[in-house]
């Protein structure tokens, strides 16, 4: 039994996931004992020694089982090896002082160790220090480089030597020429880092793969190749991404900000296209399907025609509003909802029940007190049904509104027809069908759609697109491309792990 936890063993890599459970029992543990240490000495509280001396023990027992455990989660692989050689040897460290401390503490050996008394406070204080360190660090694998200072604020950033916060962007940004931006600098590589690169980069090397720079990306992982030049349905992070998000092998995890449809598109067609380093958009074939994500990017038209009308300045780009109250924000955010400020001078608001997957028609009615500053609107993968649009109708400066993954149908779409500035709605994997399409369609303000995976038939679309040429409808891939992708070849299933030798 004690020999395959040595490898990389289905055995080592179940016990090794409990670290991070397990690492918190002696944080807690030395930190009590530290606060009962110094209640004890400052005579602020009546503790007999032995009570410290209990806590201590399991303090240095639970460090123990943390190494352990911490050991064999390492044998998977993938973490930087000079931070993990730092964290491993912090840990070890926090294990070997608290059970010294423990050790010249207690009454049976302490008593028998003429230095005992000078050891003791040393040992303790190092153990300490070193729990705070090897938690440090541990971020760092965890999340990457810097984790936890990441955010240090002035002037302590500048009283410890630190440069300036860089805020990295979440957001493929719009580009000016659509033509004439670098497909994988300007279009992959801002997908990659929005979505991909958390847990694929120099520091945390998920799967053995790193997706920050173009040459590790092709160079692939522990499981292969991550793309196939070319051959976009056979590349395993394409198929990845198709998965089910509930299936182990998806990709974004379940829980992370997951790409779109239309970045998915195109990554494919990327790929599909020999995944080229310089190549710039003119210079590559631009399938039809392709080109409404292209046009997404910049808000212009993918194929470059001469004639392609500007896109019309938002209806609310001039709106101002009276600021919201913090009560009713607070009530959202106590509701697990996001709510982010998107102009401060404006006073407009974006509200996300990316976190709230529970979220219902009933706890709708917490959005109607910012009905006036709620200008965009993301209740994708939440239990909503065609009974909240009714309420959701009532904010009438929504400009955005995603629906994806949820429960609405066509009787829901007419509730929210009559929004008098909605510009997107997103209806991937729902109900709707052609009614609800035909029905939408005539909003006056509405520009971009998203149909993908819903009820919605190839022929409506089609009609549709003849009826309003304004509109952008996106239908992503059909389901016999989808099909197609995760036929080619399954390499997502889960490779033996290969012994260390």
């Amino acid at each position: 039994m004690l020999v395959p936890l040595l490898d990389a063993s289905p055995w080592a890599l179940f016990i090794g996931r409990f670290h991070p459970v397990l690492v918190h029992l002696p944080i807690g543990f030395l930190l009590i004992a530290a606060l009962i240490e110094l209640g004890r000495r400052t005579g602020k509280i009546a503790v007999s020694e032995s009570t410290v001396v209990f806590v201590l023990f399991w303090s240095a027992v639970s460090a123990t089982f943390a190494c352990v455990a911490g050991y064999l989660l390492s044998l998977g692989g993938g973490y930087d090896e000079d931070l993990l050689g730092a964290h491993m040897w912090k840990g070890i460290g926090v294990a070997v002082f608290a059970w010294v401390a423990w050790l010249v503490k207690s009454d049976r050996i302490g008593s028998k160790i003429a230095f005992g008394k000078a050891v003791y406070l040393p040992a303790f204080a190092a153990a300490v220090v070193l729990t705070m360190t090897a938690g440090h660090d541990g971020g760092s694998l965890t999340h990457g480089d810097g984790y936890l200072t990441q955010y240090t604020p002035e002037p302590f950033r500048s009283l410890a030597g630190m440069d300036p916060i860089e805020e990295k962007a979440k957001e493929v940004k719009p580009i000016t020429d659509i033509q004439q931006a670098v497909v994988y600098k300007d279009i992959v590589q801002p997908i990659l880092e929005a979505r991909c690169t958390q847990c694929h980069n120099a520091s945390k090397k998920k799967g053995d793969l790193r997706m920050d720079e173009l040459a590790l990306l092709m160079k692939g992982g522990e499981n292969g190749p991550a793309l196939v030049p070319g051959k976009g349905a056979e590349s395993d992070m394409i198929k990845r991404c198709l998965l089910d998000e509930s299936d182990d092998n998806h990709m974004p995890p379940k829980g992370k900000p997951q790409l779109s449809t239309e970045q998915i598109a195109l990554l494919a067609w990327w790929i599909d296209q020999g995944a080229p380093a310089d190549k710039k958009v003119s210079e590559l074939t631009v399938p039809d399907p392709v080109k409404p994500a292209l046009a997404s990017l910049g808000g212009g038209s993918a194929s470059g025609g001469s004639g392609a009308a500007k896109q019309k300045e938002s209806a609310i780009a001039t709106l101002k509003v009276s600021p919201a109250k913090e009560a009713d924000i607070q009530a959202l955010r106590k509701a697990g909802l996001i709510v982010n400020t998107l102009s401060q001078d404006q006073n407009l608001l974006e509200v996300s029940a990316v976190n709230a997957p529970n979220f219902t028609d009933k706890d709708i009615a917490l959005l109607i007190p910012l009905a006036e500053q709620i200008t965009w609107l993301k209740l994708g993968g939440t239990q909503i049904t065609d009974g909240a649009l009714k309420d959701v109708a009532k904010l009438k400066n929504l400009t955005k509104l995603h629906l994806e993954h949820t429960a609405v149908t066509d009787n829901g779409l007419a509730e929210i027809k009559a929004l008098p500035h909605l510009e997107y709605l997103n209806l991937i994997d729902t109900k709707v069908g052609d009614a609800g399409l035909k029905n939408i369609a005539a909003s006056k303000t509405l520009r971009s759609v998203y149909i993908w995976q819903s009820a919605v038939t190839d022929s409506a679309v089609a009609q549709t697109g003849r009826q309003n040429p304004a509109l952008q409808i996106v239908n992503g891939f059909s389901q016999a491309e989808v099909a197609q992708f995760l036929k080619a070849g399954d390499s997502t299933a889960t490779k033996p792990v290969a012994s260390k030798k």
